[in-house]
C-alpha cells in the first residue's frame, strides 16, 4: 500500500490541502458515512486509500479530470484555441484557422468558434475534424496534435505531394495489392533512404521487425505481410494491431497519413509530448459531445 504520509507529500495533494484545509479529510470520512459525498470530498478519500499519486501535469489532468467525468466547458476550449502555446510550443490555433473561407484561413478551418470546430474544413475536399462523443484520436484532430510526420523529423516545408508519395497512394488506391508491382515499385521504397525525404533515413532503419525493440511500434515494413499486418501487434495482440494500410482507402491509411499530414502547431518539434495535458482535455470535450456551452 501506498505509504500515506508520502502521498501527502506530492505537490498535488499539497496545493490541494492548501485550498481545502487539513480538516477535509475528516470531513471526508463524515461525508462517507452519511452515504454522501462532493467530488472533493471523494478525492480526499481516494488519496487517503493510497489510491492517487500524481507525479506529473498529465497525470494530474487524467485523474482529477478525466477519470472523474468532469464536464469540459467550451469556454475554456475556445481560451485553447485563442491561446499561444497550448499544445506545445506555436503560435494559437485560431491564428491559421479562424475563417471558413479558404481564402482567409487554411483549409477554410474555423477554430474560433464552436460552430466552426464542429463544420470542420470547408476546401474541397471538405472534412470534419472530429465526431462528437468519439474518440478523436485517430481522426484529423488527434492525428494532427499528436502524429510526427514521417519520415522523423521531416520538416513543415517539405512537399507532401512527391512522386514516391503518390506512387504509395495510388498503389493504396488500387486495393494494396500482393502483386510484382508491389514488389518492384512500392516495397523498395520503404528500404531507400531518402525515398519520403531529403537526407531521411531508410524507412526500415527504424521498422524493420515486429518487435520493439528494435523496430518503433513493432511495425515491420520490409515485408507484404508485415505492412499488412500493422502496428504494436504485439503490445495489442494480432486481432487488434493498428492497421496501417486500408486497402483502397489511401486517405484513411495510417502509413500515408504519416507521411503527408504535419503536426501542429507548425513547426512544433517531433520531442515534444504528444500528450500534452490540454490535448487531453480537448479530446475529452470532444468525446463528451463536443458542447457549445
Amino acid at each position: 500500500m501506498t505509504n500515506y504520509m508520502a502521498l501527502l507529500r506530492t505537490p498535488a495533494v499539497l496545493a490541494l490541502c492548501a485550498t481545502v484545509g487539513w480538516t477535509a479529510v475528516a470531513q471526508a470520512e463524515q461525508a462517507e458515512d452519511d452515504g454522501k459525498r462532493t467530488l472533493s470530498e471523494q478525492l480526499v478519500l481516494d488519496m487517503k486509500a493510497g489510491g492517487e499519486a500524481f507525479e506529473a501535469d498529465n497525470a494530474v489532468v487524467q485523474e482529477l479530470i478525466i477519470n472523474r467525468g468532469l464536464p469540459i466547458p467550451f469556454s475554456y476550449i475556445n481560451l485553447l484555441m485563442h491561446t499561444p502555446n497550448s499544445f506545445g510550443p506555436g503560435p494559437a490555433c485560431v491564428v491559421c484557422h479562424s475563417n471558413n473561407d479558404p481564402a482567409k484561413s487554411y483549409r477554410g478551418l474555423d477554430l474560433s468558434t464552436c460552430e466552426g470546430m464542429r463544420t470542420g474544413s470547408t476546401e474541397a475536399p471538405a472534412r470534419a475534424i472530429f465526431t462528437p462523443g468519439a474518440d478523436p484520436k485517430r481522426e484529423i484532430l488527434g492525428r494532427r496534435l499528436r502524429n510526427n510526420r514521417m519520415p522523423f523529423g521531416t520538416g513543415f516545408h517539405v512537399p507532401t505531394d512527391s512522386p514516391n508519395v503518390a506512387l504509395l497512394e495510388a498503389w493504396i488506391l488500387d486495393g494494396a495489392k500482393d502483386d510484382q508491382h508491389f514488389k518492384d515499385a512500392i516495397l523498395p521504397l520503404f528500404a531507400t533512404e531518402g525515398a519520403f525525404g531529403p537526407d531521411a533515413p531508410a524507412c526500415i532503419e527504424c521498422h524493420m521487425s515486429n518487435q520493439e525493440p528494435p523496430s518503433f511500434h513493432e511495425m515491420d515494413l520490409t515485408s507484404y505481410a508485415g505492412i499488412m499486418l500493422g502496428a504494436d501487434s504485439v503490445a495489442k495482440g494480432v486481432e487488434n494491431a493498428v492497421k496501417v494500410v486500408i486497402p483502397g482507402k489511401p486517405e484513411d491509411s495510417a502509413i500515408l497519413q504519416h507521411l503527408v499530414e504535419n503536426r501542429m502547431p507548425p513547426g512544433i518539434s517531433p520531442l515534444e509530448d504528444r500528450d500534452h495535458p490540454n490535448t487531453q482535455i480537448l479530446f475529452e470535450w470532444v468525446r463528451q459531445g463536443a458542447l457549445c456551452e
